[in-house]
């Protein structure tokens, strides 16, 4: 192989540049954003939460559609909240759930999101967000980004 090129550079682009911000590209910006400010696990965490948004194809903003029940510690320290969904359209729905797991100084050590199939049309589903690793202390849940297919 030949030695690296120095000094070369690419040629500058052309033209205006078109960034389209979906509802989860923009989920996925803010799961990632508390990346810089913490450790490792949390930036991973967050990553996967706004890369599986990513994956959830064509949806609508629904965060109307969702709310979030008590918070409890399961038998391996992981924080838990029930998800209940509830679909007013007319056909059954898909729904992608980001709950975030926050901590009383209101930072943000976890964010899950929860993939919910087959909401029958004007019908409540349940499911439960689950911590991606263990935490202490009074811990709060809250709704992120909801897109609904």
């Amino acid at each position: 192989m030949g030695q690296p090129l120095r000094g070369v550079r690419s040629p500058p682009r052309s033209g205006p540049s078109t960034v389209r911000h979906t509802p989860a590209s923009r989920a996925a910006s803010a799961a990632a954003s508390p990346a810089s400010n913490g450790s490792d696990v949390v930036g991973s965490a967050t990553a996967a939460a706004g890369e599986k948004l990513n994956g959830f194809k064509n949806g609508a903003n629904a965060k109307g559609d969702v709310k979030l029940g008590a918070v409890n510690t399961d038998h391996d320290s992981r924080v838990t909240s029930e998800i209940i969904v509830t679909n007013g359209t007319a056909s059954p729905k898909s729904y992608a759930v980001q709950v975030n797991f926050r901590d009383a100084t209101g930072d943000l050590p976890d964010s899950v999101v929860v993939t919910i199939d087959g909401v029958g049309s004007k019908s409540s589903q349940d499911a439960t967000a689950r911590s991606n690793r263990k935490l202490s202390g009074d811990v709060k849940a809250d709704v992120g980004t909801v897109l609904r297919h």
